[in-house]
């Protein structure tokens, strides 16, 4: 079962500032809470015992704040001194991780999938990365990935408009043995230059999650969160 969790809240989000000004995105207040409230709390309600924070932007803010409200857990902080990509703060960050298998997800994004049948399948197919995929209808903002009849990931289409598909739910567990092995540079995208670039040549794997989503990096989402996101995160469905 997995115990360890990256938390992803580097972003400038700038799509954001208009709706949030003065805030990293991930302390955009929902319902009188900072949105990563809602996602440490889903993440200690799955059994996640170490938080890993991977920071940059405003880190002294996202700092203050859990070390006020979350004294007690396992936590640890890894700060980009200037923007390393997604996948250079998730490398930055596996410095601080114990297990092989971690789990990552984004401060601004709550996909409220099952961690522990994510976690067996994940282990089940010795795969490099499995990733919670998320089933859509009418949209333009998400790529579509293409899945075979056993999970395994075949390709990541482009952001267009879809009737329908599965996108991927910036939820993802990564052995971290095969992607500390991977040659990248300095400053890398985690999803061009991880997931793209080797989907044909190791073990990426989807699973098909249709649970509660939201994701605030735009104002309209932001704006939904107060009306969609529960009060109490006791009140989604696992």
């Amino acid at each position: 079962m997995i115990k360890e969790a990256i938390i992803l809240a580097g972003g400038l989000g700038t799509r954001l500032r208009n709706a949030v000004p003065g805030l990293p995105k991930c302390m955009a207040p929902v319902n009188g809470k900072p949105f990563i409230d809602y996602v440490i709390r889903y993440l200690k309600a799955q059994g996640v015992e170490h938080f890993i924070f991977a920071l940059g932007y405003m880190h002294e803010e996202i700092e203050k704040y859990i070390n006020k409200e979350y004294p007690s857990i396992h936590k640890s902080f890894s700060i980009e001194d200037s923007p390393m990509g997604t996948g250079g703060a998730i490398r930055l960050a596996c410095s601080k991780v114990k297990d092989k298998n971690i789990l990552i997800m984004n401060g601004d994004t709550l996909f409220a999938i099952n961690i522990a049948s994510l976690s067996d399948f994940h282990e089940y197919h010795s795969a490099a990365c499995t990733i919670a995929l998320k089933p859509m209808k009418n949209f333009d903002r998400y790529g579509v990935v293409e899945t075979d009849k056993d999970g395994h990931i075949k390709s990541f289409n482009e952001k267009k408009s879809y009737q329908e598909g599965l996108i991927n739910g910036g939820v993802y567990l990564i052995n971290t043995t095969i992607f500390k092995s991977l040659n990248f540079p300095p400053i890398f995208s985690f999803e061009k230059d991880f997931l793209e670039k080797y989907v044909s040549t190791i073990k990426i794997m989807g699973v098909i999650q249709d649970k509660f989503f939201i994701d605030i990096g735009i104002p309209e989402d932001y704006n939904r969160a107060s009306k969609e996101l529960p009060y109490s995160i006791d009140l989604i469905s696992y």
